[in-house]
């Protein structure tokens, strides 16, 4: 389309690809949250785990309404109010923190994941649209990879900022009485106040700067993308690529999700790196940071190799590499562990690729549930908690290698479109 090609809407790309890179940085700041506030609260895995579970959850709770919204308001208004909503949720922590209260960091939580729901739903295809479609999936690719540089910088600044200052471990906290315990976890509970408070204000004016400039609502485009309804739902279902592509988002975001967060707590184990959290975030870059490289030797590569192929021997070699630091420890056990991330890199977009294959006008559809299903960042996560809870952090890596073995399958012969016969449509 020859509109879509001006020369303005290479400003509104800037914009939108920097916020990219803020959502992946402020999702990957769970990863520093989550060993700092378990040690603050002495809490367990199941327990600490919980903030994956509501900051996800949002995903699946939120989604659906967000996508209403989007329809009303269209893209360039649903992204102001998207990084409006998730400067709140940001502002939150200050209280939470000043408390401290862990039921309310998990509220502040939901607040900042909301807002990154949205951005989601909106920033997604609206990238798709500043520009030709034939180029439409290079622009993707190229917002992506900056969320990538989120995530790759998160761990290394957070890390600073939050794990800066020794923790107590729990006997040592355990021995402490009520007036010290409670004096020294608000100590530690403000080291979060400062970079959340700076976050908020970045995304404020982030809102501020899409709400003044003049970019293309694409308000039409937005309703027909909305229309997600449940006979919708089981319509698209009926295509065997996309109910397993559903599972497979699933599991991939969970098993991502559950070994970053795990990989601070991991790496500082006396028999895997026995290293202080602050030097442990560095890893925790590294294992983000082999995620944005590999999107790009990914992408080389499929010029080549049919993306299912590709996808089925990333995951089996991710696999190999779980399997391998739940058998090792040291050196060979951190390495294995971080290198995953590396093999990560091409899983999201090639399942939501397959998974959307030749459906034609019920492609909206299929991308909504592949959407919802982020919620495996939710449950994931917390039952990896559960399990470590019961036989230690080491071997609960087995639950990210059932997932990296779904996605072999899905990758190798669960992708392949087959069209649902005729008389199952008229009986459904």
């Amino acid at each position: 389309m020859s509109d879509l090609q001006r020369p303005h809407y290479r400003g509104a790309l800037v914009i939108v690809t920097s916020i990219f890179f803020m959502w992946g940085f402020l999702t990957c700041l769970n990863d520093i949250l989550i060993p700092h506030l378990k040690a603050v609260f002495a809490l367990n895995y199941t327990q600490t785990m919980l903030i994956q579970f509501t900051f996800f959850g949002a995903y699946f709770v939120m989604s659906l309404p967000m996508g209403k919204l989007l329809a009303r308001v269209g893209y360039k208004s649903a992204i102001s109010l998207g990084l409006s909503i998730a400067a709140v949720g940001a502002v939150m922590f200050y209280p939470a923190a000043r408390a401290p209260s862990y039921p309310l960091f998990l509220a502040a939580l939901f607040v900042l994941a909301s807002g990154i729901t949205l951005l989601q739903v909106a920033a997604n295809p609206y990238v798709s649209l500043l520009g030709p479609e034939s180029s439409a999936s290079s622009r993707l690719n190229l917002a992506q990879a900056f969320n990538s540089l989120g995530t790759t910088l998160a761990p290394h600044i957070g890390g600073g900022l939050i794990l800066g200052a020794a923790v107590l471990g729990a006997d040592q906290l355990a021995s402490l009485g009520e007036a010290e315990r409670l004096a020294y976890q608000s100590q530690q509970a403000h080291s979060v106040q400062l970079p959340y408070l700076v976050l908020a204000g970045v995304l404020a004016l982030l809102a501020l700067v899409v709400a003044a400039w003049k970019l293309p609502q694409f308000k039409e485009r937005a309703r027909d993308t909305s229309d997600s309804g449940s006979a919708g739902a089981l319509e698209v279902l009926r295509h065997r690529h996309v109910r397993l592509g559903v599972i497979g988002i699933f599991v991939y975001v969970g098993a991502e999700v559950a070994i970053g967060s795990f990989l601070i707590n991991y790496l500082s184990l006396p028999e895997i790196g026995g290293m202080r959290e602050s030097d442990a975030a560095t890893y925790v870059s590294y294992y983000w940071g082999g995620a944005m490289l590999g999107r790009f030797v990914g992408a080389a590569l499929m010029r080549k190799i049919r993306p299912g192929l590709l996808l089925g021997l990333f995951a089996l070699i991710a696999a190999g590499l779980t399997l391998t630091t739940m058998l090792s420890l040291g050196q060979l056990a951190l390495w294995s562990v971080v290198l995953i991330g590396l093999f990560n890199s091409i899983m999201f977009p090639t399942i939501f690729t397959l998974g959307i294959a030749k459906l034609g006008p019920l492609t909206g559809k299929a991308s909504s549930l592949l959407i919802m299903a982020i919620v495996g960042g939710a449950i994931i996560p917390l039952a990896q908690g559960a399990i470590a809870d019961r036989v230690g952090l080491h071997h609960a890596f087995v639950l990210p290698l059932l997932c990296y073995l779904f996605i072999a399958y899905y990758g190798l012969r669960g992708s392949r479109v087959i069209t649902p016969q005729p008389e199952t449509a008229t009986r459904a």
